[in-house]
Formats: structure tokens, C-alpha cells, sequence
């Protein structure tokens, strides 16, 4: 028996069915993964007040553990060049380029604020009960769209105690002359392991509190890479 010929319009249909059922014949457009998470971002999340308290202290960690390990890195490396006067003027991690360019995106400000005894007249002083040792974070909203982080500095380094140690110990007699003599104001001297030298404090706003929220929920937040500093 003879089976009926397909016209040529049906055997061109046929065949196309058929390549377009091969894997290898599929194109799968660029970027959908970018497009999807972009997607998903745009969507309308309901985020509450302690929501965003929870990423003020996220923020705030991630901020302040950066610039920390970026500060251990350059001290190092200005250390290892022999120079413990030069090494104590970058002591500012608040100020390095990568440090801003995260607190940009995040639409905060960073600062370091250095403990002083109450009483001293200081303008930037803190009440040593607001900073023991065991106070891990303050986070508060002191306006609407403001939020505040803290977070004390503890004397943990080796490299800390360089410049924050006890001269004749950790630096000679003669360092610690040169120090104060370049940094007058430098009141956290002759300390030990275990000591409160001052606190990290961020003033944020809520248009990046919400968005660091949303990402760090969403599972999209990835840590920073230290950048190259050798």
C-alpha cells in the first residue's frame, strides 16, 4: 500500500517541528538571569520598621568589617616599608576610596570617634556605658528617614597596639614621642588587648536601608572582594 506524499508546504512544517524539538538547536536569550532578579527587585515588598533596624545592623557590620580588614591591610603593608609615623596616618578607614564607594551606595556616613574619659570636654566623646566591651551594636531611628548604627572599636590587633599600646612594650619611648608629637590629639594610648578604643558610628538613610533589606532577603547580597593594596 502506498502511502499519500505530503505537500511541500506540510513537509516544510514537519521539518521544522522536528529541528525546533533538538537541545542543541535552542538559543536561550542573554542575560534572562540579570533580567529575572531585576525583575524581582521592582517588585512590591512589604518591609516593616524592625525590618529595617535589621538592616541598619546589617549594613552597618558589613560596612565597618570592610573597612576594619581593609585598615589591617594597609597598616600592614605601610609597617612592613619600616615606618610606624607614616603607618599611624592612615589609620582612617573611614576615608579610603573603597570605604566611600560602598557608604555611597548605601547612602550612608561613616566616622570613627575616639573614647575619651568623661568629663573631658570633648565634643565627639562617649560615656564609657555605652561602650564596654560586651556592647556589640547600637542601632536606633532617631528620625524617619534616619537611621543610626554603632558599634565600639575593641583594641583585638596586634598592629593596634603598635600605636594604641604601652610605650616600652609594644613601641619604644622614642615612637610614642614621635606619635604625639604628629598627633597632639591621640588620647587612646598606653592601652591593652581588651580595651575600648572608641566606636564606629553610621548615619543612614532609609532609601538604602530598604534597598540593603530587599537584596540581603532576596539572597542577591554578595560580600565585597578586598581590593588589591600590594
Amino acid at each position: 500500500m502506498l502511502l499519500p506524499s505530503l505537500k511541500p508546504t506540510h513537509a516544510l512544517a514537519a521539518l521544522l517541528a522536528l529541528a525546533a524539538c533538538r537541545p542543541d538547536q535552542i538559543k536561550h536569550l542573554p542575560g534572562t538571569k540579570q533580567i529575572a532578579e531585576e525583575t524581582a527587585n521592582w517588585e512590591v515588598k512589604h518591609i516593616t520598621p524592625n525590618d529595617l533596624l535589621h538592616a541598619t545592623r546589617w549594613a552597618g557590620d558589613s560596612l565597618t568589617a570592610y573597612a576594619d580588614t581593609l585598615l589591617r591591610r594597609t597598616l600592614a603593608r605601610e609597617l612592613a616599608k619600616g615606618g610606624l609615623a607614616n603607618a599611624a596616618n592612615f589609620c582612617r578607614p573611614q576615608t579610603y576610596p573603597a570605604t566611600d564607594s560602598m557608604a555611597r551606595k548605601w547612602h550612608l556616613r561613616p566616622r570613627r570617634v575616639e573614647w575619651r574619659p568623661a568629663g573631658s570636654g570633648a565634643t565627639a566623646a562617649i560615656t564609657a556605658a555605652g561602650l564596654q566591651p560586651d556592647t556589640v551594636r547600637l542601632i536606633g531611628r532617631p528620625a524617619a528617614d534616619t537611621f543610626y548604627y554603632q558599634r565600639p572599636i575593641v583594641l583585638r590587633n596586634s598592629l593596634c597596639l603598635r600605636c594604641h599600646g604601652q610605650p616600652g612594650r609594644d613601641l619604644t619611648a622614642a615612637e610614642a614621642q614621635l606619635l604625639q608629637a604628629q598627633h597632639p590629639q591621640l588620647q587612646a594610648v598606653g592601652r591593652q588587648r581588651g580595651q575600648v578604643l572608641g566606636a564606629w558610628q553610621l548615619t543612614l538613610e532609609r532609601d538604602g536601608v530598604a534597598e540593603f533589606y530587599t537584596l540581603k532577603t532576596r539572597k542577591k547580597w554578595k560580600e565585597h572582594k578586598m581590593p588589591k593594596l600590594f
